[in-house]
């Protein structure tokens, strides 16, 4: 491994940013836009996922069948299948009034507040079956909104403000999933505290949470078309529905794999993330393995590892924006990899809730820096306003490789060598992707990306 390559454009360090225009691009409108879009996606996650679980377990629905909900989660890995219809298919009416990606947005948002009222319409005691299915169509339906606003952020923000766009939108993201967890929790107690029963009580507070989609939908109507989306459109406007599906599902595959070791780029994509996979499969039975209790845990993750993600989050957009593309990915690579490190102090002191606390927040802290410049690289990637939609999805897919496929075998690792090894070996599972990120600089892949300052 070598430091930044000095030599070339992509990764020489451009002038300093003063703290106060690293500050002042969060202001922009843009940036905005897309942190009040990262709620909007953030939100529906829980409603299909670990709020609806509690809801069925109160409900008295047995273990077996709530484990098997798991899989209504699976659009989410899947939603590059249809990633290309998103990107080439018009919306009747909502396209032709709103534009090309603002027409599915707001199509996507509202099928979502749909989706959501029905699953508060159903009773988990009396038809799991119907709770599966509007499950699933909240999953669907919000997996479609994820894909448009990906597409949306990256044509909409200019290269000096993307890094921060995707930091405001990791930071709102993680704020709409508190909402729909802790906060539709404490909303269902509410209405439970008015004398509604525990059914109705859990329908009022699904609809409150399909009322918030609308927050997102506001902020789609304030919008603007980008006009790399609109440049987009009218170069398609002559070619037939089905042309233009099959030219964005084909384009994405043939247009990336033409590119200069495109083979590379996509292994960096799979492993850059790794480290904090394979670490984060095993942070809990950890946790609970040296003596603490589900509730230390639950405080200390919920609550000051919160912070510490929307505070990496920012930190990250800052790290992008100050150094050139290629320098911040080393930055967000090695942090989270020896991040790792104060786990294995952890495991030496044993149970003490402060250095618990502090490896929680190293970790959460480090892994926030890491994704918001990771994300910034997968922005850069995705070049053609054709098929934004379609490459980005593919890349997430692959980038989630490591964290459902690769980390499998942690648990294996754990029980062979102990919890500091463990921890260390967290560190070493980093060195394939920095790797692959010097060859990629020596082989100027970031210069083959363009002038990338994020």
């Amino acid at each position: 491994m070598t430091a930044p390559d000095a030599t070339s454009p992509a990764g020489t360090d451009a002038p300093a940013t003063s703290w106060r225009d690293s500050l002042a691009v969060y202001l922009q409108p843009r940036v905005l836009i897309v942190l009040f879009l990262g709620f909007s996606s953030g939100l529906p996650l829980a409603l299909s996922g670990s709020t609806l679980l509690v809801w069925m377990r109160e409900a008295g629905v047995d273990l077996k069948t709530i484990g098997l909900f798991a899989l209504v989660g699976t659009p989410y890995t899947l939603k590059f299948l249809w990633a290309p219809l998103v990107d080439a298919l018009h919306v009747p009416l909502f396209t032709r009034a709103f534009g090309r990606r603002r027409g599915w947005l707001l199509f996507s948002q509202i099928l979502l507040i749909i989706a959501i009222v029905l699953l508060a319409m159903t009773d988990p005691a009396r038809s799991p079956f119907y709770v599966a299915l509007g499950a699933l169509l909240v999953a669907t339906t919000s997996s479609t909104q994820d894909i448009v606003v990906d597409a949306f952020r990256v044509e909409s923000l200019p290269e000096s403000e993307q890094a921060a766009g995707m930091a405001a939108y990791v930071a709102a993201y993680r704020v709409g999933m508190l909402v729909s967890t802790a906060g539709a929790l404490f909303i269902v107690s509410g209405f439970e505290s008015t004398g509604l029963a525990r059914t109705s009580a859990w329908m009022w507070g699904y609809v409150v949470m399909a009322a918030m989609v609308l927050i997102g939908t506001i902020t789609a109507l304030i919008a603007t078309e980008p006009e790399k989306s609109v440049r987009a459109e009218a170069a398609t406007h002559e070619e037939t529905a089905f042309t233009r599906v099959l030219h964005a599902a084909i384009g994405a595959f043939s247009e990336f794999l033409s590119r200069k070791d495109a083979i590379a780029a996509l292994a960096f994509v799979v492993l850059f993330k790794f480290t904090d996979a394979f670490s984060g499969t095993m942070t809990a039975p950890f946790v609970i393995d040296l003596g603490f209790t589900r509730n230390d845990y639950a405080a200390i993750v919920k609550g000051v590892g919160l912070a510490a993600t929307l505070i990496g989050g920012f930190a990250g957009g800052f790290v992008a924006r100050r150094y050139s593309l290629a320098t911040s990915l080393w930055i967000g690579g090695m942090v989270q990899a020896l991040a790792n490190l104060t786990f294995s102090w952890l495991a030496v002191v044993g149970t003490n809730q402060w250095a618990l606390a502090l490896a929680i927040c190293a970790e959460n802290f480090t892994s926030a820096i890491g994704t918001v410049i990771f994300v910034a690289y997968l922005s850069a990637l995705c070049q053609n306003p054709l098929h934004t939609a379609t490459q980005y999805a593919l890349l997430t897919a692959l980038a989630a490789v490591g964290r459902t496929y690769l980390s499998s075998g942690a648990g294996f690792v754990a029980s062979a060598t102990g919890w500091p090894l463990f921890f260390v070996i967290c560190v070493l599972v980093a060195i394939p992707s920095l790797v692959l990120l010097t060859w990629l600089q020596k082989r100027g892949h970031f210069e083959a990306l363009g002038p990338v300052r994020v």
